[in-house]
């Protein structure tokens, strides 16, 4: 596919500059797998239902609007084969993580997501994994450390934040997607990515979403090691 030209891409000099890893001691094993396996009863209350912001001061459901990033006017002038192309191209590199779906599979994982908020990813790193929170409420997803999570709760600093821009989705059958890491010292661009394409994957896919649906609605049912057999992952 021809490239286009990215002047319809605002100038990544605007973006806003990473936040500094959080002054608390790391865990003494982030890549090991955590000490609460097989199932959910891990010693502290599932979540309650409803959207927080993690951190004191970071406001993760006020992103960027898209016009701050895109020329909106030009690119509604694009295909939706050449939009897509010019954003991922413009996410090369940049420290973002650029992406895509479709209207239909946008709206499938808002109708999911709307009782089902919240679950758990592993990602491997190294030699082992971490395991990350994940709180959902479209368009927006955020995620966190599963022991900042425990914790800290509400009060975790969010690692990942991800937004759907939805400016496209009926005259272009596209969403365009975008993540920010938030600390670049708890994630990679490449984990960002796994992590991106993991999390929609499970509420995507009609097998690993009932996982999700027992993580929600059935807690007590619900055995961490489902989701690393689904994953292909040790159980360790």
């Amino acid at each position: 596919m021809r490239r286009l030209p990215l002047r319809l891409l605002r100038s990544a000099a605007s973006s806003p500059r990473r936040r500094p890893a959080p002054s608390h001691p790391p865990s003494p094993n982030p890549a090991a797998p955590p000490a609460l396996l097989p199932r959910w009863g891990w010693g502290w209350a599932p979540p309650r239902r409803g959207y927080s912001r993690f951190a004191t001061g970071f406001t993760p459901l006020q992103p960027k609007p898209l016009a701050s990033i895109l020329d909106v006017e030009r690119a509604s002038g694009l295909s939706p084969d050449h939009l897509v192309a010019a954003w991922d191209d413009y996410h090369l590199g940049r420290g973002h993580i650029g992406a895509s779906m479709s209207a239909k599979l946008y709206h499938l994982m808002e109708q999911r997501s709307a009782t089902c908020r919240h679950f758990v990813i592993p990602l491997w790193k190294g030699t082992g994994y971490t395991t990350m929170f994940m709180q959902v409420q479209m368009p927006h997803m955020i995620f966190t450390g599963l022991e900042d999570y425990k914790a800290r709760g509400t009060q975790a600093s969010p690692y990942y934040t991800i937004t759907h821009y939805t400016d496209f989705a009926e005259t272009k059958d596209t969403v365009l997607i975008r993540g920010d890491v938030v600390f670049t010292s708890k994630l990679t661009d490449s984990e960002a990515k796994c992590l991106l394409e993991t999390a929609h994957s499970f509420y995507l896919n009609d097998v690993r979403y009932r996982l999700v649906e027992r993580f929600n609605k059935e807690p007590h049912e619900f055995e961490f090691k489902d989701v690393l057999q689904v994953l292909e992952m040790p159980t360790m």
